[in-house]
């Protein structure tokens, strides 16, 4: 890969890329939920997230252009473990034609870097059953199964 490659937080004129990114979130993802909303859905409140002292809102640069995302957030751990808060990673993204290149992992050091700063001990994030690429990505980067949310739709 040339060019030049950073990772920083994001800042709130960054929001408009971000919107979109958010929108390639939800595309992917539309395979894997019957059940999301017709366009256009939020998932995030990514000015929220990008001023609160409680997340790290952070971007991927190629040569000044912004090609992913992703947030931390500290949020309250279930009541029964035995630390009181932990990270939750998600608005994970990176543009398709830098795909496959490593920055996935550089944006994961950044939030995981901010999580161990703030005391935070432990990391979450949800995939998508079915989602394999992401899955093996986040396998690769130490993630394992923890819980398995399952559902079931009475509506069909």
């Amino acid at each position: 890969m040339s060019g030049e490659i950073s990772v920083r937080s994001a800042m709130r004129d960054d929001l408009p890329v971000l919107l979109q990114f958010e929108q390639g979130i939800v595309e992917a993802e539309r395979p894997y939920d019957h059940t999301l909303k017709p366009d256009p859905i939020s998932y995030y409140d990514v000015g929220a997230l990008i001023d609160s002292s409680d997340a790290e809102v952070a971007v991927i640069e190629v040569d000044g252009e912004l090609v992913g995302s992703g947030y931390a957030q500290k949020r309250r751990s279930l009541d029964y473990v035995d630390h009181e808060y932990h990270a939750f990673l998600g608005f994970m993204f990176v543009r398709a034609e830098h795909r496959g290149k490593g920055l996935n992992k550089r944006l994961l050091d950044h939030l995981l870097n901010w999580a161990a700063a703030n005391d935070l001990p432990e990391v979450h994030l949800t995939v998508y059953d079915g989602n394999d690429t992401a899955i093996r990505a986040y396998e690769k980067a130490g993630f394992s199964s923890y819980l398995v949310e399952m559902r079931l739709n009475l509506d069909e």
